[in-house]
């Protein structure tokens, strides 16, 4: 990847996490929440400890925009805010993540992502 398109493809994240933060605005929450939950979705990096396939498949389910986004509409349509507030972190989750490089796993390596080797 060109390092003029990597700095394109990070820009893009950012605004997707200053997305998630607007829209975590507009909840009824106290300000603190969102940096206290932001890392949460970090916590499926535990399937590791089983083995790196079921570590990838439970990490990228956490770490996929399209789970975020089911659950912001689910929450969004029932009216369950823990729903949307859960949305929100996993797809500002996502993007921070992505915005350092780390992206959805491959099952052989937690260093092999979608982005490429994480260290590299």
């Amino acid at each position: 990847m060109t390092k003029n398109m990597s700095t394109l493809l990070k820009f893009e994240e950012l605004g997707q996490f200053l997305l998630a933060i607007f829209l975590f605005t507009d909840l009824n929450y106290a300000w603190w929440v969102f940096p206290a939950c932001i890392l949460l979705p970090d916590l499926s990096m535990l399937g590791y400890l089983i083995n790196p396939k079921y570590g990838a498949y439970l990490y990228n389910f956490f770490h996929h925009k399209l789970t975020a986004i089911i659950l912001f509409i689910l929450g969004t349509t029932v009216n369950i805010p823990v729903l949307i507030l859960a949305g929100i972190i996993l797809f500002g989750h996502a993007a921070m993540d992505r915005i350092f490089g780390y992206g959805l796993k491959f099952t052989d390596s937690f260093k092999h992502t979608h982005l490429g080797e994480i260290g590299k």
